[in-house]
C-alpha cells in the first residue's frame, strides 16, 4: 500500500471517531446550548463530507 493511501486510510478512520463521538456524546451534552448545538451540528455535516471525499478517493485507487 503507497503511503499517500494508507494516510487517507488513517485519516477516515480519525473522522469516523470524531463522526462517532459528536453524535454520542458532544450533541447530547451540548443540549442545552442552541450555539454549541449548531456548531456541533455544522462540524458533523463538514466530517461527514469529508469522509464521503476520502472514501471516492480511495475507491479511485482500487
Amino acid at each position: 500500500m503507497n503511503n499517500h493511501l494508507y494516510n487517507l486510510y488513517s485519516q477516515l478512520v480519525q473522522d469516523r471517531r470524531s463522526i462517532y463521538r459528536i453524535q454520542k456524546f458532544y450533541l447530547k451534552e451540548a443540549r442545552g446550548c442552541k450555539k454549541c448545538q449548531a456548531f456541533w451540528k455544522q462540524i458533523l455535516q463538514e466530517k461527514q463530507e469529508l469522509t464521503q471525499n476520502i472514501l471516492k478517493l480511495i475507491n479511485d485507487h482500487k
